[in-house]
């Protein structure tokens, strides 16, 4: 299970003394596996605090709460239990001088792990070209979604860019579009996944004639913490389908 490690540091410590930061990387990260990923923070006085009240944004600049603790850093582990993820953060040099803050994630049970998002959503893709839907296309994509097309350098940024091809190519045909997925690699990642596909599209033009066209597919999806988005994809035409 992933754990956060909020690293809590106190301004009125004496930290001249604590030992460096990077052997308990080296050891839980690189060695062990343990530490995913992390960061240090930069001071409170840089923080901005963001409130909307009444549809009115309020900023404070500054930190939450006037306190001699501060969050400085964090580290996101992969533990197999609270005690071990207490060890691990017991371990951590900021724990002899200020705090850390151990906190479990959301329930992994409750959300979709990456490849099983990445399946559905190709999926979802498949039944919303299949209806001529362009709402449900366009709620795969995240808002800043980039799409390169098979035309060169074309390039969609955004949803609404992305709906107004979708409507083109969708007037452009007649009927149900039928997408088939010849081949589905997906490579998991901590926050961001990719897959690699090879799509066929085939359905009738509305001159009559027939498309029948393969395509590589490369997408790049990004979790937001409550469902994963599309938020890259490039369409190609494989060299072997050029030449047919």
């Amino acid at each position: 299970m992933k754990y956060m490690l909020l690293v809590c540091g106190d301004d009125t410590a004496d930290a001249s003394g604590m030992a460096p930061v990077e052997p308990w990387v080296e050891e839980h990260g690189v060695r062990h596996g343990t530490r995913l990923y992390g960061h240090r923070l930069q001071l409170p006085d840089r923080a901005v605090t963001v409130r909307v009240r009444d549809g009115e944004v309020l900023r404070t600049d500054g930190p939450f709460a006037e306190t001699k603790e501060y969050v400085a850093g964090f580290d996101v582990v992969d533990c197999g239990s609270l005690e071990e993820a207490v060890r691990v953060a017991a371990a951590h040099p900021v724990a002899t001088v200020g705090a850390m803050e151990v906190r479990p994630f959301w329930d992994e049970g409750l959300t979709e792990d990456a490849e099983t998002a990445v399946r559905r959503l190709d999926a979802e893709l498949t039944a919303a070209a299949h209806d001529r839907d362009v709402d449900r296309m366009t709620a795969c994509y995240a808002p800043d979604v980039e799409v390169f097309g098979t035309a060169g350098a074309e390039v969609r940024s955004g949803t609404g860019a992305l709906r107004k091809a979708v409507e083109a190519w969708f007037a452009a045909l007649t009927g149900p579009v039928h997408r088939e997925v010849l081949e589905l690699r997906v490579r998991p990642g901590e926050g961001s996944t990719f897959s690699h596909a090879l799509v066929r599209v085939h359905g009738t033009r509305v001159t009559g004639e027939p498309l029948d066209r393969v395509v590589r597919v490369t997408t790049g999806y990004r979790d937001t913490g409550f469902s994963w988005l599309i938020a890259h994809e490039h369409v190609s035409v494989p060299r072997e389908a050029q030449r047919s």
